[in-house]
């Protein structure tokens, strides 16, 4: 059994209480495979350094990712009582740990207050996340199920955009 915590859209306001450490990462992810053990071991110690250790997959969570804005993979962020700040370190089990008890995350800059993920922009950036999201399944289903060739379900898409732009111009 893991003691890694898994997060999803519904609850992921616990990381706003506490100490966390939160790992953003994709199943094809090579160098997410790569320190998937690592942070399996780093949980083990959770308790010892009282923190919680998390871990978000951004295939499953898109409007998660989104609210923490995760552009490379892994990402990963330290937090404690809703204060954020990525984690820029070495991936070691050792650096993990002295991040922790020497209180390294004391001298890193933390996120600012617009971009934290418990901003009202960062709620609207998940949204925006959870959008693109639908559309890749209609267009997966255009293309998949329908059979639609690609170029027509991008015409439908330009299509629809010119005419929600247009009933909003007027």
């Amino acid at each position: 059994r893991s003691s890694v915590r898994v997060l999803c859209g519904s609850n992921w306001s616990l990381v706003l209480q506490g100490q966390w450490m939160l790992e953003f990462y994709a199943p094809w992810c090579p160098a997410c495979q790569q320190i998937e053990a690592t942070w399996e071991s780093f949980a083990k110690e959770s308790e010892r350094l009282s923190i919680t250790v998390g871990k978000v997959d951004v295939t499953q969570e898109p409007g998660l990712s989104g609210r923490f804005f995760v552009t490379t993979l892994p990402t990963i962020y330290h937090a404690n009582d809703g204060v954020f700040r990525r984690y820029r370190g070495s991936r070691t089990l050792e650096d993990l740990q002295s991040y922790i008890l020497e209180r390294k995350w004391e001298a890193v800059e933390p996120v600012a207050g617009w971009k934290s993920p418990s901003s009202i922009i960062m709620h609207g950036m998940a949204g925006l996340f959870h959008f693109s999201g639908w559309i890749r399944q209609i267009h997966n289903y255009l293309t998949g199920t329908l059979g639609v060739h690609v170029w027509i379900s991008y015409a439908i898409f330009i299509l629809a955009t010119l005419l929600i732009g247009l009933l909003l111009g007027l």
